[in-house]
């Protein structure tokens, strides 16, 4: 394997290396010479510079700069809105980089060349993806299927309860409801509701696709160029703090990537004890309801408790024995997963406050929906960072 890899290493004969991009070499400014006899009187001192201009005296520069600056503004944000899936593409495929990259240096730290990491990273995780979904989605299809013929069925159940009896009494909802429900669940109303017909099936479908792909391709571009992003990145910064940010941004790129890997970790550890609970209590739809808590688990903080909360609910179409026997054992395993789980997945990746951490969580999910939620925690960790490391610092000093 050793004598394949070095092969490898040894370039092909005749063969060209393609141009790259690259910055200037770094080179250390020249000393100015300075004559420590001349002086400077107080007259010469006094045509050094022009003073600042006022808005009271050049208002029209003033209010022309304005405008610019509002134009831009308004621009900026006119592309950012149309470019917004593009946006959360990217932001996908970075995350997913990152989540990577641990496995590429680890596996280059014990003579693996980075290039062929990164080739057995991506292609162990779309086997794994591909895999999961080809085993999965057979069973989660019929069982999907199964929910849409038993809905109306669950529907009529609701309706006959003594809570929904209690609110109609009230309210009077019940003929609204059976209107709706009769709706919802007609010939191709599912579809339609949820998709919006057959065509936006087949967007959804496409899309979905689409955006894989380019999320696939961006990653693996984000992982082969990931050393060469981070020293252009690094040269922007003024010499004399470089190395000050290097550090800072290497600490936070390993505590994002280590938390990928630890989320991921901790959702499929989530859906495989869920789907032992749910086989055990006899929870309709396992297979159905255990991918959908791994899907959540990957949501922090509130994820596992939404999960909770849903795979109760279906339980309670079966009966309320049936959904104590599964939150019972699930919540004592979500209080052992954040007391000893967790904490040991988690040890290398980030440390944020709580409340900090909720507060990061709705904030992200507001803003970008799921992808948001996802990197809440980490943004968070690295803002906290750079507040510790540079302005507190900085505070200290003063």
């Amino acid at each position: 394997m050793a004598a394949l890899f070095t092969r490898l290493r040894r370039p092909i004969p005749g063969a060209q290396p393609r141009r790259r991009f690259e910055f200037p070499p770094e080179v250390d400014p020249l000393p100015v010479p300075v004559d420590p006899s001349v002086q400077l009187t107080d007259e010469r001192l006094k045509f050094g510079g022009l003073p600042p201009r006022s808005m009271r005296q050049h208002p029209i520069h003033f209010g022309f700069m304005a405008s610019v600056g509002a134009g831009l503004a308004l621009l900026a944000y006119f592309m950012i809105m149309n470019v917004g899936q593009l946006l959360l593409w990217i932001g996908a495929a970075l995350f997913i980089a990152l989540g990577l990259d641990p496995i590429v240096r680890w596996l280059d730290e014990r003579g693996v060349p980075r290039p062929a990491g990164i080739t057995l990273s991506l292609t162990v995780l779309v086997g794994l993806v591909v895999g999961f979904f080809a085993t999965l989605i057979p069973t989660i299809v019929n069982q999907t299927s199964q929910i849409i013929e038993r809905g109306p069925a669950y529907a009529q159940t609701f309706l006959n309860s003594d809570f929904f009896r209690t609110v109609d009494r009230q309210f009077q909802v019940r003929d609204r409801a059976l209107v709706e429900i009769n709706n919802f669940f007609a010939e191709d109303g599912i579809v339609s509701g949820i998709f919006g017909g057959v065509l936006g099936v087949g967007t959804v479908i496409l899309n979905g696709l689409f955006g894989t792909l380019i999320v696939l391709v961006l990653t693996l571009y984000f992982l082969a160029s990931l050393p060469s992003m981070k020293k252009w990145a690094y040269r922007l910064a003024p010499r004399s703090r470089r190395a000050r940010v290097q550090s800072l941004s290497e600490e936070i790129t390993r505590s994002v990537g280590m938390y990928v890997i630890g989320q991921a970790c901790v959702a499929l550890l989530n859906g495989a004890f869920a789907f032992i609970v749910m086989s055990i209590a006899g929870v309709p739809f396992s297979v159905l309801l255990a991918f959908v808590v791994v899907l959540l688990a990957f949501i922090p903080l509130v994820g596992a408790l939404i999960a909770a909360c849903f795979v109760s609910l279906v339980a309670l179409t079966v009966g309320w024995q049936t959904a104590l026997l599964f939150a019972i054992p699930y919540l004592a395993y979500l209080q052992f997963e954040a007391y000893f789980i967790s904490p040991r997945i988690m040890q290398r990746a980030v440390a944020v406050p709580g409340a900090v951490a909720v507060i990061a969580v709705i904030a992200g999910g507001s803003l970008l929906g799921v992808l948001g939620a996802l990197i809440a925690i980490p943004t968070a960790a690295a803002i906290m960072l750079l507040l510790k490391e540079v302005f507190i610092a900085r505070q200290d000093q003063q």
